[in-house]
């Protein structure tokens, strides 16, 4: 059962959020991935936010980027937390997705993560930190690989 839903507005954003499903793999999260973008396809992001909680979803994470309204879009439909991936794919190198998933109003929030690589992981850790509120298991997995840090 999936515990983080990851949606991605194109399947040519697998390669950049790489680093998420590896992080969520060694905090041992399980997840699904879907693509389903805000403007192509809204009805279909829409349908997989309302029956995300019945499969254990309780964190989604919207991976987009330009003007990054799948985030936004994500949260505007749900209640549970929401992290948003700025991404890379304009000639503005993911400032615009930034500013977009940033700048979601009072009572809507998106936890927004930096651009790229960075924020792929990020994302995860933060999701394993959401879910080890109410899960022991990935706090201890998170504090683990914290540890591991130290020098």
């Amino acid at each position: 059962m999936p515990s983080v839903g990851i949606v991605l507005g194109s399947k040519n954003d697998l390669d950049e959020i790489s680093g998420t499903k590896e992080v969520l793999d060694d905090m041992g999260v399980e997840y699904e991935v879907i693509v389903a973008s805000a403007h192509r396809d809204p009805a279909k992001v829409k349908e997989y936010v309302e029956t995300a909680p019945a499969k254990g979803v309780e964190v989604l994470i919207g991976a987009a980027g330009g003007s990054a309204a799948l985030p936004g879009t994500l949260a505007a439909w749900s209640t549970i937390p929401v992290i948003g991936i700025p991404l890379t794919s304009s000639e503005l190198n993911g400032l615009d997705s930034l500013y977009s998933i940033a700048q979601m109003p009072p009572g809507v929030p998106v936890a927004c993560v930096a651009i790229g690589s960075w924020g792929a992981r990020n994302a995860a850790f933060l999701a394993t930190q959401i879910l080890g509120v109410k899960y022991q298991k990935y706090a201890d997995n998170y504090k683990k690989y914290r540890d591991s840090l130290k020098s």
